[in-house]
C-alpha cells in the first residue's frame, strides 16, 4: 500500500488499462498537453501520444456523440466532462443513445464507454457548474453509475469501469482529487472493485449512515464525533456504486442498528437517498426504530458566495445533529 492522491489513483488506472489493452483511448477537452483541467491525466499524453490521448473541441455534444459511436465499434472511450454540469448539452447522447444501444440492437452492439469528470458543488463556481446528477443517470436502464469516496475506491472502480461492456458515468469530486489515500501498489497485482458493491467504511451498531462520494468522509467524520462526544455507535455505508446499488448492504446495515440517516449531496427531491429511503421502507420497516433522516444539499441552485455555499451542502454537523434528533 501506499499513500497517494485521489488524482494520482485515476491517473494509474487510466495509464494502467491503456497498457493493458490497445482500444482504450482518452478523450476530452484539455486532457492531453494540458495533463487535463484537474492534472488528472498528466503525463499520460506524453506517454501514450495522440492516437491514445486525444484533446477534443468545447463541443460535448460533438465529442461525446463521436465517443458513443466508437465504442459501438469496439474502442473503449474515456470521456473526460471538465464538469458533469456540462451533460446538459449532450443529453441525447448520454441518455438516448448510450443507454439504449444494446437493448434496441438485441443485444449484438456494446457501447463500452465511460464518462468521467467532476460532480459536486463547495467550489465556487455558481449554480450552472455545480450539480450532482448520479440520480438522474441511475434513473435510465442501461447505465451504470458509480460515485468513489476515497483513492483506493476510485483506481478499483474505474479500472472495472473500462473493462465494462456497458456505459459506466464515474461521478468524481473536485474536492477529493488532493485528499491521500492507501492504494495497492500496481506491483501486486491488478487491482479491481466490482460495481454494484458497498463497501463499510466503519462498523457500528446504533445507527447506519449511508452516503457515498464526499458525502462519505462527512458521514466518517460525524460517526467520529458520535461516538466520542455521545457514545453512539455508527456504522458508515459507502454505496460506491448508484447502479447497480447494494441493496443487501443497505438492508443488512439497517437491520443491524435499527435506525438510518442518509448523506447524499444531489438534491432531496427524487435524488439517491429518496430511492434509498424507498427501499429501506419497503423491505426493512419493521425493524426500524425511527423515522429514516436524510442530509441533502438544500433545494436550491448552488450557491456562488464562499461564504454562504458550505451552508447549503452536508456536513458532519448536520449528520450528528439528524443522529441525535432520532436517538
Amino acid at each position: 500500500m501506499r499513500e497517494i492522491e485521489y488524482r494520482d489513483a485515476l491517473n494509474e488506472a487510466f495509464d494502467e488499462e491503456l497498457a493493458r489493452d490497445e482500444n482504450v483511448v482518452l478523450m476530452g477537452e484539455e486532457v492531453a498537453q494540458y495533463n487535463g483541467a484537474y492534472k488528472v491525466t498528466r503525463g499520460l499524453w506524453d506517454k501514450w501520444g495522440d492516437k491514445r490521448v486525444m484533446d477534443m473541441p468545447i463541443s460535448e455534444a460533438g465529442f461525446i456523440g463521436m465517443g458513443v459511436g466508437a465504442s459501438m465499434l469496439g474502442i473503449r472511450p474515456v470521456m473526460e466532462l471538465m464538469f458533469w454540469s456540462f451533460h446538459s448539452v449532450a443529453f441525447d447522447q448520454l441518455v438516448n443513445n448510450a443507454a439504449n444501444v444494446r437493448y434496441m440492437s438485441g443485444g449484438l452492439c456494446n457501447c463500452p464507454i465511460v464518462m468521467r469528470g467532476p460532480a459536486n458543488g463547495g467550489t465556487n463556481v455558481g449554480a450552472t457548474h455545480s450539480h450532482t446528477p448520479e440520480g438522474l443517470f441511475a434513473a435510465f436502464p442501461g447505465l451504470k453509475v458509480v460515485s468513489p469516496a476515497t483513492a483506493a475506491d476510485a483506481k478499483g472502480l474505474m479500472k472495472t469501469a473500462i473493462r465494462d461492456n456497458d456505459p459506466v458515468y464515474v461521478m468524481e469530486n473536485t474536492l477529493l482529487y488532493g485528499i491521500k489515500g492507501p492504494v495497492p501498489d500496481p506491483a501486486d497485482g491488478d487491482f479491481t472493485i466490482p460495481l454494484g458493491v458497498a463497501d463499510i467504511k466503519r462498523e457500528g451498531t446504533d445507527v447506519s449512515l449511508i452516503a457515498h462520494g464526499r458525502s462519505t468522509l462527512h458521514a466518517l467524520e460525524a460517526a467520529e464525533i458520535l461516538q466520542n462526544e455521545h457514545g453512539i455507535s455508527a456504522e458508515v455505508v459507502d454505496l460506491r456504486s448508484i447502479r447497480p446499488l447494494d441493496q443487501d448492504a443497505i438492508l443488512n446495515s439497517v437491520k443491524k442498528t435499527n435506525r438510518a440517516v442518509l448523506v447524499d449531496e444531489s438534491k432531496p427531491f427524487c435524488g439517491v437517498s429518496a430511492q434509498i429511503t424507498t427501499l429501506i421502507q419497503e423491505h426493512a420497516f419493521d425493524y426500524l426504530d425511527a423515522p429514516i433522516k436524510r442530509v441533502c444539499s438544500l433545494d436550491a441552485p448552488a450557491i456562488y458566495s464562499p461564504a454562504v455555499e458550505p451552508e447549503q451542502l452536508p456536513s458532519a454537523p448536520k449528520v450528528v445533529k439528524a443522529v441525535l434528533s432520532i436517538s
